[in-house]
């Protein structure tokens, strides 16, 4: 029986993209409109950010990318200050209607280039449960295929801005939706000539090695920078881990001790599965689990 609970409402956070107010917006009310880039051409950048004890993690380096991304896109610099007092106010707001401080939830900023006929920005944030999806996949693990992305970038090209989290994900979601009808959980990218990884749909791919080493796809190339696994190399390099990001091609994952998929809300899951073929569980998976969650904290 599927039950009729909604979810819980999220807050959400109107903020003025060059400094102004920031203010709650009623759920129930439209605020986007029909001339929108992020409507008409996915033309915007986001973060996604993990709330956990009342606090924004990794706060630091997710405005560091918002600001990387918005330069790469030409949009006005979004005020660090600024987004952040947003963020806190909008944490709070949720951690108080749930009568709890120490909830999980997922922050997200979205900024977009705005009305066709304004040409004023448009920004906000939401604050939101978490997916119960992404809570059992860090349990469980995920079964993942590797796919082509279905187009190549040149970083020849001046206008291409890969460098940016930016809101055009609908290939994407349909890389996505293909691996679930195959019965996987996600996807991993990988060059179609040289079997290069690259990333996975939403995440980075961290590569645990004997000997106490972590690799990850070197950023560029189709590779963004990602947040979380920043995070978990400054820590891990400080707790005596040999951190490298350089290129790593498939077959080297099916060596490896442990292969994970981290990001922001989902934080770490480990491959089980890749592209059919049962990859065991490590000796020290506790241990790797510890070192993210210390990174992330």
């Amino acid at each position: 029986m599927v039950s009729s609970q909604l979810p819980p409402a999220p807050v959400i956070y109107l903020v003025e993209p060059f400094g102004g107010s920031v203010r709650r917006q009623n759920p129930n009310m439209p605020h986007v409109f029909w001339d929108d880039a992020a409507v008409t051409r996915g033309d915007g950048i986001f973060e996604s950010i993990l709330v956990r004890g009342g606090k924004p993690l990794n706060l630091g380096k997710h405005l560091d990318r918002f600001a990387r991304s918005a330069k790469l896109l030409g949009l006005p610099e979004p005020g660090r200050e600024h987004w952040t007092r947003a963020t806190e106010e909008a944490v709070a707001d949720y951690c108080r209607e749930r009568g709890d401080d120490n909830v999980e939830a997922k922050c997200t900023w979205t900024f977009t280039r705005g009305r066709e006929t304004t040409g004023a920005p448009t920004a906000w944030l939401t604050v939101r449960p978490l997916p119960e999806q992404v809570l059992r996949q860090r349990k469980r693990g995920v079964s993942v295929l590797t796919t082509p992305r279905g187009y190549s970038i040149d970083n020849d090209v001046p206008w291409m801005r890969g460098g940016a989290k930016t809101l055009n994900y609908a290939l994407t979601m349909a890389a996505l939706r293909w691996a679930g009808q195959q019965g996987a959980d996600d996807v991993v990218f990988v060059d179609p000539v040289t079997d290069r990884v690259l990333e996975g749909a939403t995440s980075s791919v961290l590569m645990v090695k004997k000997g106490g080493r972590l690799r990850t796809p070197a950023a560029g190339n189709g590779v963004l920078v990602g947040t979380t696994q920043s995070a978990i190399f400054e820590h891990a390099a400080a707790q005596g881990w040999k951190c490298k990001a350089k290129d790593i091609y498939l077959s080297e994952l099916f060596k490896a001790e442990s292969v994970w998929l981290v990001s922001s809300t989902r934080v770490a899951a480990r491959i089980k599965r890749l592209d059919g073929t049962k990859l065991p569980a490590p000796d020290n998976e506790s241990e790797i689990r510890q070192l993210i969650e210390e990174a992330i904290a």
